[in-house]
């Protein structure tokens, strides 16, 4: 049973999101700054697997630890795929599309886990998750093609918008991946120790990027690694992590719908992005899908 939500669980949530938008943000300051931005990526998780184990002394009493070689697996796993590919994807596609449209694609994770779930045959489909999916696709294509959604059909989408699509298949695998993980571990284990191999796995791949001139970097680029280690990693996760453990997933799920549209208003406020209003139609029906596909069975009746 999920233990009883306080005014604060809801605030956490809602920050939560919030922090996760900005992530968007700080993404695309780095990635236009920095021509290789793999080591700025490596310096974001090795802080926040740090700021991880602070917290994990806090309140776990101690740092776990995998106790198996199949638990070591996995958390590889985890770190290939949600670190590793995602943040490979994520940084060089914002190289070429604004953050609120990137955004606005990867909404569809949700989406796309549902669908993989029914194609294993790990959950069952029904007509409201069905039309969930169909009207979060429809967004999804509307968004990609910059309001045009048979752009896709007609081979007229960037490089940008692939390298953000597989932003949605890379963590599709790390939640299925995830689910495995967490039999076993708890979730502030497995991000942890992800976190860390993901930074290293970064790190290498940096070295393959040429010489990093960290004195060169801006107090921009700084500020975005601080901000996307502790406020859209370790904080964002503690506190959407209690919102789990008090209202539980599905209820607690339901408050990612707000990321894309805090990246939005942020990417506006902070870069002068402007999307148009074709673009934020697309986003609108992509949200509305992802509610639509979290809905309980029953109400599908």
């Amino acid at each position: 049973m999920p233990d009883r939500a306080t005014p604060a669980t809801y605030l956490k949530l809602v920050g939560a999101m919030f922090l996760w938008g900005g992530t968007w943000i700080a993404g695309r300051i780095i990635a236009q700054e920095l021509p290789a931005p793999m080591a700025a990526a490596s310096m974001r998780f090795l802080l926040a697997a740090m700021a991880l184990g602070a917290f994990a002394l806090a309140t776990e009493r101690n740092l776990p630890w995998p106790a198996s070689s199949r638990e070591w697996g996995v958390v590889t796993g985890l770190a290939l795929t949600g670190i590793l590919l995602y943040n490979l994807c994520f940084l060089y596609g914002l190289k070429y599309i604004p953050a609120g449209r990137g955004a606005l694609v990867v909404a569809l994770n949700p989406v796309v886990v549902a669908l993989a779930a029914w194609f294993l045959g790990s959950e069952r489909m029904n007509p409201l998750k069905a039309a969930g999916i169909a009207l979060a696709l429809a967004g999804c294509l509307t968004v990609i093609g910059n309001g045009d959604p048979l752009a896709l059909l007609q081979g007229e989408v960037g490089i940008g918008e692939w390298l953000i699509l597989g932003c949605v298949g890379f963590w599709a695998a790390y939640t299925f991946i995830g689910r495995r993980a967490t039999r076993t571990l708890s979730p502030l284990a497995a991000t942890l120790h992800a976190s860390f191999i993901g930074a290293v796995l970064l790190g290498l791949v940096s070295l393959f990027q040429g010489d990093i001139e960290l004195g060169a970097w801006s107090w921009r680029v700084w500020a975005s690694i601080a901000f996307l280690a502790v406020g859209g990693t370790a904080l964002a996760f503690t506190w959407y992590a209690d919102g789990v453990k008090r209202l539980g997933a599905a209820r607690a799920a339901v408050f990612i719908n707000l990321v894309p549209v805090f990246a939005i208003l942020q990417a506006a406020w902070l870069l002068n992005e402007r999307l148009g209003l074709a673009v934020l139609a697309g986003g609108a029906l992509v949200i509305a899908g992802v509610w639509l596909t979290n809905q309980k069975k029953e109400l599908a009746a």
